[in-house]
């Protein structure tokens, strides 16, 4: 089975980032080996207290924590991006790993399909 990494640059706020999870646990519920980056505006994503529902949406929360249920147990959250909104790793809701720019590039090159969104 070909292996996929989803990358979300998107905010919490746009219909992307909403999308991308939902590929990451939709492909992963049919077995496919999947991971998540977090990348640029998708960073914001992560951060804990989020308050969706003053701008009328969603929360991300229950998605986001289904990812580990679902087999999705790579996840990735770029440092400089994180570093450039003012958070750090301690500031996200699910535990991720930092990569750094070189390690993003070496991170892409492990994964047979990657879908960016």
């Amino acid at each position: 089975m070909k292996s996929l990494l989803v990358i979300t640059r998107q905010p919490p706020s746009r219909l992307c980032a909403r999308e991308a999870l939902d590929l990451a646990l939709a492909s992963a519920a049919f077995g496919v080996p999947t991971s998540l980056l977090f990348i640029d505006d998708g960073v914001m994503q992560l951060a804990k207290n989020q308050q969706a529902d003053q701008l009328k949406l969603k929360s991300l929360a229950a998605n986001l924590q289904a990812l580990p249920l679902f087999g999705v147990e790579d996840i990735w959250v770029c440092a400089q991006s994180l570093s450039e909104r003012g958070l750090d790793v301690g500031d996200c809701l699910l535990d991720a790993s930092m990569v750094d720019s070189a390690g993003i590039t070496a991170l892409i090159e492990r994964y047979d399909q990657v879908i960016t969104l």
